[in-house]
């Protein structure tokens, strides 16, 4: 079972981090590259996975965990690169670690290019949700990743992955269902999205397409052996979003309090110095 205490705690300091920069215990460092549906976020560690600072900036040059405008992500990693380095008084960040949605490894080599492109050597390819498992630390359940664009989940049992899927259904979905039911344009619905004040009014909205992520999960889970769900990725900030899942699939299903920034930290813990 996932210490949620911990995770809770740790998370708040990768929060913090985005705004504050933190002294870490030596000069290597650790960079973790997520490159998502809606946003590119970096995250930087020390040897010790503190967190020392995160950078992050909305984008949309992703379409399903494929690069779809490569000079256009090469130039946010780039810019984000930059900004971290400032913030660590000029020391080059030099490795990082990426992460592909479950079932597109075979796009791993455009992730690959672009972080290259940005200046960084890349030690270490994984996918998300065992990524997330860096954080949650837990040896039976399973890890559901939701981002812009797809569902990732990773089934561990004794702390090994047995199976990962990933089928696209994500954050965009939740935004095009908004964007239809107000009549208004995309970017807008994505801001109501955002709007945690918001949320009790649009989940009435959007829940079908919540049913939708949670039937992929439990589609590919078996009930006798798997008693936990555990959520991340920036879909699941949505409030509620766990109730629906729990209901929808009969099992128990937790999410941390900031769920959105537990893939990329958990990527950052993974890369090689």
């Amino acid at each position: 079972m996932m210490d949620l205490e911990r995770v809770n705690a740790y998370m708040e300091r990768v929060k913090a981090s985005e705004t504050q920069t933190f002294k870490p215990v030596s000069d290597k460092l650790k960079v973790g590259l997520d490159l998502g549906t809606a946003y590119i976020v970096l995250v930087v560690l020390d040897e010790e996975n503190n967190p020392i600072a995160c950078e992050k900036q909305a984008a949309s040059v992703l379409k399903d965990g494929v690069v779809v405008d490569y000079s256009g992500a090469l130039r946010i990693v780039r810019e984000l690169k930059e900004k971290l380095e400032a913030r660590l008084s000029g020391l080059e960040l030099l490795n990082c670690a990426i992460a592909m949605p479950a079932g597109t490894e075979s796009s791993a080599r455009t992730h690959q290019y672009v972080a290259e492109g940005a200046g960084f050597e890349v030690t270490n390819v994984l996918d998300e949700p065992s990524a997330a498992n860096s954080i949650y630390q837990i040896d039976d359940g399973v890890v559901v990743d939701i981002g812009g664009g797809t569902t990732g989940l990773a089934i561990l049992k004794d702390g090994k992955v047995v199976q990962i899927e990933d089928e696209p259904t994500g954050g965009t979905h939740v935004t095009l269902v908004l964007a239809g039911n107000y009549h208004i344009p995309f970017a807008e619905a994505e801001q109501i999205k955002q709007d945690y004040k918001r949320h009790r009014e649009i989940l009435p909205v959007v829940r079908p397409v919540v049913e939708k992520m949670a039937s992929i999960v439990g589609r590919y889970i078996n009930r006798d052996e798997i008693d936990t769900i555990y959520l991340c990725g920036g879909t699941c900030c949505l409030t509620g979003i766990e109730q629906i899942f729990e209901k929808q699939t009969g099992i128990h299903t937790i999410k941390p309090a900031d769920p959105f920034l537990v893939t990329p930290a958990g990527i950052a813990m993974n890369c090689k110095i």
